[in-house]
């Protein structure tokens, strides 16, 4: 087990998503020692899941190749994937954190060749397309991975398939003895940032994703539009894998609603606009898009985009909360029924495809954190002086966009400096 020298001068960030990231570089640019840890083999979170950025359109590939080069240039900053936090204790300036590491079973020899990849037959949901598609059990996470490292599945320990990936590796990086580790590190303060995960659409009975094929989620649409996503950047049903040319998007699927998630997520209007946008990438002029709304929340540049979209006649906005989702048997279509409110009117609408604006709520549950912190009712960390020196960055904090999770990981990491030069002080 490599050595980590941490003391209560160091700043411990915990998740490599867009937040924990941009935190962790800010603070290392400014000086100071940090760790960076992330449970998943690789850093970049829900991001690296998008296909485009709103409201640019443009790739995160872009952001990310950048903020990999700092990463790797800054030598204040030490990255430890596969990672997370088992315990904490202490107080500001001085916490006492366990950290567990689950086991690569490759080491840091691996070129990413992709041999090992090509000697073995198992295979497995990717998670990185929320399991529209299989990966082989030994994989790079995504092409985007940092480290660029590959991994071997837990699940194929034991198995044939296992010694043919390491008699494939001609540079002897695979390793499939690597067992978990720990470790008890000293720092100053913690920026937690483990971000979000989609509110789970099963839960959403009258819509019917758990029983109606061409009901997908906004974040699986996201995967298939992305080139090197699960169908290959086409936009096919999941049913029969026939274009989908007419598409319904669903505003607030599980948020702004007393049964599910009470908050507005913030993202989902920015998503359906933006994904409305890649209709008529893909079809042109027969591509068409209908928007199911409460109202739509744009201000400042969203309003602008929103004015854009508006201005498409393929784009047709619905004036309300759709109440239930049916599905014609004779071809697969989803059927929308409930009232639009401008005008009262009942509709029984068919589309090819659904797309549900799923909400977002945080990845740890109010009840799973290693160490007593405010949360709000949402289960949002809250800004509180009883945290001492653990400072929620982006969507630990907030549902919130990349733009704003970047500002507010800016600002956690100016606040945990200043816990940390407070201990210098102290202590010089």
């Amino acid at each position: 087990m490599a050595d980590i020298i941490a003391t209560n001068e160091t700043i411990l960030v915990v998740g490599g998503g867009i937040s924990g990231m941009s935190a962790a570089l800010e603070a290392a640019e400014c000086g100071k020692q940090v760790i960076l840890i992330e449970k998943s083999p690789s850093v970049g979170g829900r991001v690296n899941q998008l296909y485009k950025y709103f409201p640019k359109l443009c790739f995160p590939t872009c952001g990310f190749e950048i903020n990999q080069r700092r990463m790797k240039a800054n030598k204040n900053l030490r990255l430890l994937a596969m990672t997370e936090v088992a315990s904490v204790s202490g107080e500001t300036g001085n916490y006492s954190v366990t950290l567990k590491t689950a086991p690569r079973y490759v080491n840091e020899n691996c070129t990413a060749c992709g041999d090992c990849a090509a000697a073995v037959e198992s295979e497995f949901a990717d998670d990185h397309n929320y399991g529209l598609s299989k990966r082989k059990g030994a994989y790079l996470p995504s092409r985007m991975a940092y480290p660029q490292r590959y991994v071997i599945d837990p699940l194929m320990i034991g198995t044939p398939d296992a010694d043919k990936a390491k008699a494939a590796c001609k540079y002897g990086a695979i390793d499939l003895g690597m067992k978990e580790e720990s470790r008890t590190i000293t720092v100053g303060a913690i920026i937690w940032a483990t971000g979000w995960k989609p509110f789970d659409a099963n839960k959403i009975q009258p819509y019917g994703y758990d029983r109606i094929a061409n009901v997908i989620t906004s974040v699986e649409f996201e995967r298939m539009m992305d080139p090197a996503g699960p169908t290959g950047g086409k936009l096919v049903r999941p049913s029969d894998g026939k274009e989908a040319k007419d598409v319904a998007f669903i505003q607030c699927a599980g948020s702004r609603d007393r049964n599910y998630l009470k908050h507005c997520s913030r993202i989902c209007c920015m998503a359906s606009l933006k994904q409305s946008t890649y209709m008529r990438e893909q079809f042109g002029d027969e591509g068409k898009a209908s928007i199911y709304y409460i109202d739509i929340r744009a201000i400042d540049r969203i309003d602008d985009f929103y004015q854009k979209v508006q201005a498409d006649s393929n784009v047709h906005f619905i004036k309300s909360k759709v109440a239930r989702i049916d599905e014609n048997k004779g071809n697969g279509n989803p059927i929308l029924r409930g009232v639009n409110t401008e005008g009262y009117h009942r509709y029984n609408n068919e589309h090819d495809l659904v797309v549900l604006a799923v909400g977002m709520e945080p990845s740890v549950p109010a009840g799973d954190f290693p160490i007593k912190v405010t949360v709000n009712e949402h289960g949002f960390i809250e800004q509180d002086e009883a945290n001492g020196g653990i400072f929620a960055a982006g969507c630990s904090a907030d549902a919130l966009d990349v733009n704003r999770a970047v500002q507010s990981a800016t600002a956690s990491a100016l606040r945990a400096i200043q816990v940390v030069n407070r201990v210098a002080g102290t202590e010089g």
